[in-house]
């Protein structure tokens, strides 16, 4: 009797392992394997959610964490770690009912962790420490508590309703066991460089050139992802990462230079999908230097670059010129406020009046001070396509009497100067928004600081009170009332010269299938992805 109850246990043993196993593969039917090397033009400086700003960084954080809520294809609310939730009729307080076959990545020699209402609190509570620096802070400064009910239920308090207050609880979740300093997160932690999530993928290592290994996560709630592996490259060159895909070296580039569209298309191998991220470029202005914090200065540098001529030289004319600080195509974004001209004239008159005159040398000085300023790129950028908007830049300045220094800087130094130091005069970037169209963290004085958005250091009273108005309001038409409002003012003002946003193009192997893209995250639905055959 007892040989035959050991053998029964065996059997349900195996039998509850079969089980799980097959509660870990998708349903669909479409096969696992297969590694997908992707291009990226440039590294990510850090891989967690909460301290990262820039686009490369939060693609990665995509495949390796959740949020409370997620968005799916037709851009709708759907649960993610919380299965349900509920909201009270004052639109104040939002209890979210959280998943329970939900666990960490477990790292080398451990056991995975659950998920629980713990790791929501301390998300939040880290998120909004003071010493954490973050762009994440502004956006949740309306929650006014968050508190465990018990180890599945977790309920937010809101200072006031806001607009779609449900979508920004798609924030993503880190585990309380993952940082080394439970209080605030900076860029120092381990933790950053080597994150623990609930998502589809897992890092599995960091190679000392920077390509990032990401491998299938088995304990996956939603199944395990169909693809093996993702492998993130680095390139400095857009024209080498294009070369990669061409000879097999890699199969996807997440954004793909303008003017090799031509080159790929031609290719029967490659799939060429169009996507439509709400961003734009620009070149943004140091309101410490006192030459730029005059408005006139701004202004005239805007008149005299020929913005239209940069766009269908170096990218094929695909984009649109953009005269503010929404992306085109977003809500908010005010079609009534046309770009500045290209006008040069107009531009020397404004640096006359605004006192300066030419030296010997043929550029202007003012009080003995030569318009000097150096422009700072970092080397990621270092393209073909823009080291000529940067040398087209300096020209046309020059061709007022403006003297540009040029230097390109290694990624992270770039950083350091224009976020912590903020030592530069102008610089070169780009912004990628989510469909909030939320520019808070980009000109309101108070998010002035080492490591925040506002690293111009632009301050506008009027401007911080409509942003202040913007999130308080529950109608969506006076909230599009005040950001074309916002438009007009920061296109007058010239914090930025706003150039243009590009139409954005994916490449990559016809071999891999049902790729969907999300218009700003990007691999928000990779999960669902496979490979032809599985390999």
């Amino acid at each position: 009797m007892k040989r035959i109850l050991v053998v029964l246990s065996v059997i349900a043993a195996l039998a509850a392992s079969f089980t799980a196993a097959e509660a870990a593969k998708k349903k669909d039917g479409k096969p696992d394997g297969g590694t997908l090397n992707y291009g990226e033009y440039g590294r990510p400086a850090t891989l967690d959610p909460v301290t990262s700003n820039e686009m490369i960084s939060l693609r990665i954080t995509e495949l390796i964490f959740n949020g409370l809520v997620g968005i799916n294809e037709k851009q709708e609310i759907v649960p993610e770690l919380a299965e349900k939730w509920e909201v009270s009729k004052d639109n104040r307080v939002y209890t979210f009912f959280l998943r329970k076959d939900v666990t960490w990545h477990a790292r080398e020699g451990e056991q995975p962790k659950p998920f629980t209402a713990d790791d929501v609190v301390f998300t939040y509570h880290i998120m909004m420490h003071p010493k954490t620096i973050t762009p994440l802070k502004v956006r949740y400064e309306f929650i006014s508590s968050v508190e465990k009910i018990d180890d599945s239920t977790v309920r937010f308090t809101l200072k006031r309703p806001i607009l779609n207050a449900l979508a920004k609880f798609s924030f993503k979740i880190i585990p309380k066991h993952g940082p080394a300093n439970s209080d605030y997160l900076t860029r120092d932690d381990p933790f950053v460089q080597h994150p623990v999530g609930t998502g589809p993928f897992m890092l599995k290592n960091v190679t000392p050139e920077r390509e990032i290994i990401l491998v299938a996560n088995d304990n996956y709630f939603k199944g395990r992802p169909h693809i093996n592996q993702f492998s993130a490259k680095p390139f400095a060159d857009q024209n080498i990462m294009t070369q990669a895909l061409m000879f097999n070296a890699i199969d996807m580039i997440v954004l793909v230079n303008p003017r090799d569209i031509p080159e790929i298309q031609g290719d029967k191998r490659f799939i060429l999908q169009p996507y439509n991220a709400l961003s734009y470029s620009f070149f943004g202005y140091n309101m410490k230097n006192p030459f730029l914090a005059d408005k006139r200065v701004r202004k005239a540098f805007t008149h005299a670059v020929n913005r239209q001529e940069m766009l269908d030289s170096f990218f094929n004319g695909q984009g649109t010129i953009i005269s503010g600080p929404f992306a085109p195509g977003s809500w908010a974004y005010n079609l009534d406020v046309q770009p500045l001209a290209f006008d040069p004239q107009k531009a020397s008159s404004l640096l006359a009046e605004a006192g300066f005159t030419k030296g010997a040398d043929g550029f202007l000085q003012k009080d003995g001070n030569k318009l000097e300023l150096t422009l700072k790129v970092p080397i990621e950028k270092e393209s073909e396509a823009i080291k000529r908007v940067v040398l087209a830049f300096k020209n046309y300045l020059k061709n007022v009497g403006v003297d540009v220094k040029v230097e390109f800087k290694e990624w992270q130094a770039w950083k350091e100067d224009v976020f912590l130091e903020h030592d530069f005069d102008i610089v070169f970037a780009s912004w990628v928004f989510d469909d909030s169209a939320d520019i808070s963290s980009l000109f309101h004085s108070g998010e002035i600081g080492p490591w925040k958005n506002n690293f111009g250091s632009y301050a506008n009273a009027e401007v911080d009170g409509l942003i202040n108005e913007s999130k308080l309001t529950l109608d969506h038409e006076k909230k599009r009332t005040i950001n074309r409002k916002l438009h007009a003012i920061l296109a007058e003002e010239n914090p930025y010269t706003f150039l243009w946003t590009l139409t954005n193009y994916t490449a990559y192997h016809k071999k891999i299938r049902r790729v969907a893209i999300h218009p700003y995250k990007f691999f928000t639905f990779a999960d669902e992805w496979f490979m032809e055959d599985g390999k």
